[in-house]
């Protein structure tokens, strides 16, 4: 066993068996009220898990009750355009969740007749469906024994136990899945997977935990060995790559033109003005020289060109990358280098999925 966890992790289950019983008193006075807890609809279940992956329960809140509103059942969203789902999921990133959402809901459409697979290794084969959310689905729905394991979970395990194995490892993922169903009682699966999961959202929080009103104060082996702080323990971070982006609002009259990003990426098929993407900042005289400007504006059109600049050096931080971005009012008379573009009246561009920055650009634009 990793630390010191052969303390509690003997044959015997009697002796951790209190874990889970005291996870479950604490969850049915502390749980927060949420409109996809306590039903048994996976596809309700599905959207939730999906949303909360990335993003905190007090935002994913309105976008889940909006998203469920338009699209309230698999045939709706199995039936929709794509474009109407990522414009439904702008603001929430990750845009491959919205892609894989779309791509599952017609699986599921396709092979099962609309209706929700009860399988787990069914639900594992889902588009963005992984072990975890997968799980999620089986124990919240259909109570079946499948641990759900999150940030959460981690982080209390990890310093229940003084656990030094790194979560972000696959030997790690796999000891707390392990731990994680010897703790559970197997037939309220789906009521422990919610308790534990509160637990760590709401009582062992990442930064200073509330240790003299937790109810697992005398059993703790962080709090025990004055190291709550130093769990759960993490590989280091990968390396964050530096990106700079400079953006053209090119205005014809009334017009403005977007570009659908293609190929693969995080902001594959959304909107956004053109643009030119560097490894290094550029200055505008290197900008003007740069293929993908010059393509945009062929030299024959740019002495009747003006460029002002509207937004200068805004940073956006993604998990694995920093955006520094800049963006330029241009106005012509005629569309020389846009052909691959889109022309729109500035006022439908609300009807265009767009990414979080092109969305903080426009906000800025017009404030």
């Amino acid at each position: 066993m990793v630390g010191n966890i052969c303390l509690f992790l003997r044959p015997n289950m009697e002796n951790y068996k209190f874990v889970g019983e005291k996870i479950l008193s604490w969850y049915q006075i502390h749980k927060r009220i949420l409109p996809w807890r306590d039903i048994a609809n996976p596809y309700k279940i599905w959207i939730s898990e999906i949303i909360l992956q990335q993003t905190r329960v007090v935002q994913g809140l309105e976008y889940y009750e909006r998203f469920i509103e338009r699209f309230p059942d698999v045939h709706t969203l199995a039936a929709a355009d794509e474009q109407e789902v990522l414009k439904y999921w702008q603001g929430l990133g990750y845009y491959s969740r919205a892609r894989n959402l779309f791509a599952a809901a017609r699986h599921i459409e396709t092979h099962f007749g609309g209706k929700f697979p009860e399988d787990y290794a069914a639900l594992l084969n889902l588009k963005g469906v992984g072990e975890y959310t997968a799980a999620a689905i089986a124990s919240f729905a259909f109570n079946l024994p499948y641990p759900v394991v999150d940030g959460n979970v981690f982080r209390f395990l990890s310093r229940l136990f003084a656990v030094r194995e790194p979560i972000d490892s696959s030997k790690g993922k796999k000891f707390f899945t392990d731990l994680a169903g010897r703790l559970m009682d197997r037939r309220q699966a789906g009521l422990f997977n919610q308790a534990i999961m509160e637990f760590g959202a709401l009582q062992c929080v990442p930064a200073s935990p509330d240790c003299g009103g937790c109810i697992f104060t005398s059993q703790c082996l962080a709090k025990m060995q004055g190291k709550v702080s130093e769990f759960p323990v993490k590989s280091s971070k990968p390396e964050t790559k530096t990106v700079f982006l400079y953006y053209f609002m090119v205005r014809s009259g009334d017009f403005i033109f977007l570009k659908k990003r293609e190929g693969k990426g995080i902001w594959q098929n959304l909107y956004e003005f053109p643009s030119v993407e560097s490894e290094t900042p550029l200055s505008f005289e290197d900008l003007v020289e740069h293929s993908a400007f010059r393509a945009f504006f062929p030299a024959n059109t740019r002495r009747r060109l003006l460029f002002k600049p509207l937004i200068k050096n805004y940073k956006h931080v993604l998990t694995h990358r920093t955006l520094y971005a800049d963006c330029y009012e241009v106005s012509v008379a005629k569309a020389s280098g846009l052909g691959k573009c889109k022309k729109i009246r500035r006022d439908e561009i609300e009807e265009y999925p767009v990414h979080r920055l092109m969305q903080r650009f426009w906000e800025m634009i017009n404030g």
